[in-house]
């Protein structure tokens, strides 16, 4: 699929056909989020804020930006995803269930003994994971494997890993990054859920990774900075990082923990917190008034 960039160059037609597209989306995000909560508070466990902060970018890569085809998960020429940042699974699971990989009952399983969806993504257990995550620092890691194997099998598949900001702390995610830019492998694209929350606080006063693009760029990548909650920014951002060629490309996506839900937006109490039985009334009125 090939990103479009929203420009005033276009014919009014192809205009409002891109608006009907962000259209679309947003409801589709809105529909996300509210499977997300709902699954949360149903399992009393699990991790709201960045499952929250991250729909954006899942849903443009799923339904606008990856070739998938969940009839057929194995497909050799399908894009790979890989959440690094694994916690965030509801968010993931929650867009596969929608795009038809499994049915949506399942998700109401989340956490429970036996479940196919487990704490963390398990490729052992659930149709369309591709790696098994949760360990942090160690998609990107398995994201260049993925890339070197596509270019020695002549595939021109993509792999998009998605990080989290907290994530950046882990030595080995420079080991990858800078793998990666060696290799001159253009056909990886690494995301930044840059929300500024961890488990522990701020991501900077944990452990700062500022200047981030500026490391990026210093390890030979490809740079480009968005608002991670607009459709727009993040297809014209995928549409730049297809066309780089001889280097890998990070999009740093500035976003909101807990976004769409002002009771959890910027809390850092809810990184690993679900929502209790008000607080799932309160997201729910939210979002379905916001849906509308």
């Amino acid at each position: 699929m090939k990103a479009v960039a929203l420009d005033e160059s276009r014919s009014p037609d192809t205009t409002q056909q891109t608006l009907t597209v962000d259209r679309r989306l947003e409801q589709k995000a809105t529909a996300i989020r509210i499977d997300i909560v709902k699954m949360l508070n149903f399992a009393r466990s699990g991790h709201t804020g960045g499952s929250l902060s991250c729909v954006e970018i899942l849903v443009e890569l799923f339904y606008e930006q990856m070739r998938h085809d969940p009839g057929n998960p194995a497909l050799p020429s399908r894009d790979r995803f890989i959440l690094s940042k694994g916690h965030a699974a509801p968010a993931l699971y929650a867009v596969l269930a929608d795009a038809g990989y499994f049915d949506k009952k399942e998700l109401l399983t989340l956490r429970k003994l036996g479940t196919v969806l487990q704490g963390h993504p398990d490729s052992k257990k659930t149709r369309g994971i591709e790696v098994s995550t949760g360990s942090l620092g160690q998609g990107l890691s398995m994201g260049v494997g993925m890339a070197l194997g596509l270019r020695i099998d002549r595939l021109d598949s993509r792999v998009y890993v998605l990080l989290g900001d907290g994530e950046l702390q882990e030595g080995q995610v420079w080991e990858a990054a800078m793998s990666s830019a060696h290799y001159g492998l253009d056909n990886i694209c690494a995301i930044v859920d840059r929300n500024g929350l961890q488990i522990d606080g701020a991501v900077e006063d944990i452990m700062n990774i500022e200047p981030l693009p500026d490391k990026w760029k210093g390890f030979g990548w490809n740079v480009i900075t968005v608002d991670g909650h607009s459709f727009p920014s993040l297809r014209s951002a995928f549409r730049v990082a297809r066309s780089v060629q001889g280097k890998p490309t990070v999009i740093i996506a500035k976003s909101l923990k807990g976004k769409g839900v002002s009771l959890f937006e910027n809390k850092v109490h809810y990184h690993g917190v679900p929502p209790t039985d008000e607080e799932l009334k309160i997201a729910l009125e939210e979002l379905t008034s916001c849906g509308r």
